[in-house]
């Protein structure tokens, strides 16, 4: 079982990470946080990140995450029934972990059913069955990763690019991804943030 990879980033994809670790190539989907603290490396910096290998008969696939709090998340969440890796990522991609934690201890299934292929009764499923399983301790943990305050919510020229970019017929996840690689680089302005993001797609 891998549980955790530190390496180089070796290429970026909009749906994966492939890092370099002691001269092997692992590809990791990956979470919209774990992805957006790989992209805005630089040179030969090496990246982190804590991984869940899932084994099944048409191969093996490795998610990737930024933190253990964010990792034991995804597992939570896809212990529920209907809900598998892919939506696991996607919903730590469309949300960060305190808000999904929030979510669940709230029985706010609207704020989880507006994440691109969650629908209502899957939202409702993930509440029902994690509804208690969130503890207060879980939701400070996942707002303060390692004493540090969580990252801020996205700008509005952050959620205006990432509203045109889906426009354009891209997904949320590859929105969201594209804008952060953008705004790694320097770019403020919404007009900037989409010219770059485009360029990186």
């Amino acid at each position: 079982m891998i549980g955790y990879l530190k390496g180089r980033v070796k290429y970026l994809a909009p749906e994966y990470v492939l890092l370099e670790v002691n001269g092997v190539g692992y590809e990791v989907v990956c979470s919209g946080a774990a992805f957006s603290r790989l992209s805005g490396l630089k040179g030969d910096e090496e990246g982190e990140v804590y991984t869940c290998m899932q084994v099944k008969e048409d191969g093996v696939s490795l998610f990737g995450f930024a933190d253990p709090q964010e990792k034991s998340l995804f597992l939570k969440l896809t212990s529920v029934q209907g809900v598998g890796a892919k939506s696991g990522i996607a919903i730590l991609s469309s949300m960060r972990p305190g808000e999904v934690s929030e979510a669940i201890a709230l029985a706010d299934s609207k704020r989880l059913s507006a994440v691109k292929g969650v629908g209502k009764k899957t939202a409702e499923r993930i509440i029902l069955e994690l509804h208690g399983k969130i503890s207060a301790d879980e939701l400070l943990s996942a707002a303060n990763v390692g004493g540090k305050v969580a990252a801020p919510p996205p700008s509005a020229e952050e959620d205006d690019a990432v509203s045109a970019l889906m426009g354009m017929g891209f997904t949320k996840q590859e929105s969201v991804r594209a804008v952060d690689r953008a705004k790694s680089v320097g770019a403020r302005t919404v007009e900037e943030i989409i010219s770059a993001a485009l360029r990186g797609m």
